[in-house]
């Protein structure tokens, strides 16, 4: 494995009834902004329960709500906005990722001159942010837990990812009785997040990293057992909090540690989704399998073992190269199981904007840590995947 360094400064309270910290946290803190999506934490009655406490508080409160499921630039704009009017010192996301993206680049933007766009398109980096912390309603992303973070600039149709390590949350606050609203398909699309975020980190031509592979697998096991009974029973506590922690675990850096992943696969949908405006979890659905069967050939082992330990195929007799794509169509026919796309046209997208979407994926030239690709291999997924 190579060299590495690992520091996670966010505080992680998982389970029933940990809101009651949220006091503690923002004791420091006079003046905070409240963001939040569409109103989902309304109806389930999260909203009154944050609501009274920052009440009781006596804190200062500014609300930013309707932030989109790819939050988009302008959104940011205005959080940077709001918090320079009411001189916020603390930002509370309450939502999934998209609000914890959103609130990131809020946090670093009120802390830049420049507009945070710069950040996205590396023209400048973060040197400061806002306190933030946050309480999860969607297991997906894995933001609660760590500096990333995407953003959609929707005048130029671009979604790209940045990170800072200014914008880790300072606490996250992860209860499952606040997930168990979602309808299936958020929650079938957070799953396949999960798993996506897994994978990004599979592949790489590390040697030496049995324990970083197990802790991968043992993710993506649990995973799979976990989602039929879930898609079948979406109210059952124990199966959000499996999932829940699942999607903490995946991209708080943990698994990574000193092994260098792809990332190639959210770059290809980033575009899709800019585009079209589709759901994350949905592109990545239909995306990584074609990926996963263009790059098949650069490391059939490593195929071949995700195969054997996560999807139990029989490789008896088979080359590397078989049991790897046996364990690929394994992966196909299990998230179409549990009810995620499998096509572009399932969104009704067709071959008309393929080239855009390629010219967006190579904006920073050739990308991958698994397998670089140039713009003819993004295409040729692309073209798998109608």
């Amino acid at each position: 494995m190579q060299a590495f360094q690992f520091q996670n400064p966010t505080k992680l309270m998982f389970g029933t009834g940990q809101i009651a910290k949220l006091k503690e946290e923002l004791a420091p803190y006079q003046r905070v902004l409240l963001v939040y999506g569409g109103g989902s934490i309304k109806r389930n009655g999260l909203y009154d329960q944050v609501s009274a406490i920052l009440h009781d508080m006596k804190l200062e409160v500014v609300e930013l709500a309707g932030v989109e499921p790819n939050p988009r630039l302008h959104t940011v704009h205005e959080g940077v906005k709001l918090c320079r009017e009411h001189d916020i010192d603390f930002i509370l996301a309450v939502g999934g990722g998209s609000v914890i993206d959103c609130v990131k680049a809020i946090a670093a933007g009120a802390k830049y001159e420049g507009d945070p766009w710069d950040f996205m398109t590396h023209r400048a980096a973060p040197k400061a942010a806002l306190p933030l912390g946050t309480i999860l309603t969607i297991a997906a992303t894995g933001s609660e837990m760590n500096g990333g973070s995407v953003i959609t600039n929707w005048e130029t149709k671009e979604k790209l990812g940045w990170g800072s390590p200014h914008v880790y949350p300072q606490f996250s606050i992860l209860d499952a009785e606040y997930t168990k609203s979602l309808p299936k398909d958020q929650t079938v699309y957070g799953m396949v997040d999960i798993m996506s975020h897994v994978f990004e980190g599979y592949f790489h031509h590390d040697a030496d990293t049995s324990i970083q592979d197990g802790w991968m697998e043992s993710i993506l096991k649990a995973v799979i057992e976990t989602a039929p009974k879930l898609v079948q029973d979406l109210e059952n506590t124990k199966l959000r909090e499996t999932i829940l922690l699942s999607g903490t675990l995946a991209l708080n850096g943990m698994t990574t540690m000193g092994v260098r992943g792809d990332w190639a696969t959210h770059n290809i949908e980033h575009a899709v989704s800019a585009v079209y405006d589709i759901p994350h979890g949905g592109g990545l659905a239909i995306l990584f399998p074609n990926w996963m069967k263009h790059v098949l050939k650069e490391n059939p082992a490593r195929f071949k073992q995700l195969a054997v330990n996560v999807f139990g195929v029989d490789a008896s007799g088979l080359t590397d190269e078989e049991a790897g794509r046996a364990g690929i169509e394994a992966l196909r026919t299990f998230w179409k199981a549990i009810g995620a796309p499998s096509r572009l046209a399932d969104y009704d997208i067709d071959d008309s904007k393929l080239e855009e979407m390629a010219d967006k994926c190579m904006k920073f030239g050739a990308f991958g840590g698994f397998k670089k690709l140039e713009r003819a291999d993004v295409l040729a997924i692309y073209r798998a995947s109608l």
